[in-house]
């Protein structure tokens, strides 16, 4: 389901950062409620995940890898960002 990032954007009180979350609130403008979801600090499509072997074999790589790897948490030009997966999750709240 396709939701416009501008609709997301209007119910989207604020977000809290930490090391290993995102914690987005929403609030409905009708019920006047909030509403908070809370997703991985992680690329929208998935883990980041390296082997022992990665780590062992290859530490400067994989250590760029998991510490340099982009994350969006809102872009108007991406359909694919942390805000977005965190809405999705609580989207039933919404109408």
């Amino acid at each position: 389901m396709y939701i416009p990032s501008s609709k997301v954007l209007s119910l989207l009180e604020y977000i809290k950062i930490d090391s290993f979350s995102v914690e987005c609130h929403f609030k409905c403008s009708k019920t006047n409620k909030s509403i908070i979801s809370s997703v991985p600090f992680e690329p929208f499509d998935g883990k980041i995940e390296l082997s022992w072997q990665d780590v062992v074999l290859h530490p400067i790589e994989s250590y760029n890898r998991y510490y340099h790897t982009p994350i969006t948490i809102y872009s108007h030009d991406a359909h694919e960002t942390i805000v977005l997966k965190a809405f999705m999750k609580v989207s039933k709240h919404f109408q």
